[in-house]
């Protein structure tokens, strides 16, 4: 993620404290479905109609360039794919998954690095 995205990602979720999950945040760019269940109909989701656009755009827009070169977000984008997913579904879940890194991130305060983290005895 750029410093572009990076910036537009601070100004839509502003302080990070307001939210409680990263599924709160996913939610409120409009990357987690919503049920649209009615009677005996069930399981239908769609994408909500309330979210903000900024964040939604910046976040979608950034698994685009990561996909490009070799790495840990495009061995997952293959992996969706390979699982069935059309593009547009895999973009969409590399951008829900990239919410959930952005948040351990900024919950530890550290940089990214592409091997895990150990625990501190």
């Amino acid at each position: 993620m750029g410093p572009v995205v990076g910036a537009e990602f601070a100004v839509a979720v502003g302080d990070l404290t307001t939210f409680h999950s990263p599924n709160q945040v996913a939610a409120y760019a409009g990357l987690a479905p919503i049920p649209h269940d009615s009677g005996k109909r069930t399981n239908n989701l769609r994408r909500p109609q309330r979210y903000n656009r900024r964040l939604r755009r910046a976040l979608f827009m950034s698994p685009f360039t990561s996909i490009r070169a070799e790495g840990p977000n495009r061995t997952y984008y293959q992996r969706k794919r390979a699982e069935g997913r059309h593009h547009q579904q895999a973009i969409l879940a590399l951008a829900r998954r990239r919410v959930d890194v952005l948040w351990a991130l900024l919950r530890d305060n550290r940089c990214f690095q592409l091997d895990a983290p150990t625990k501190a005895a």
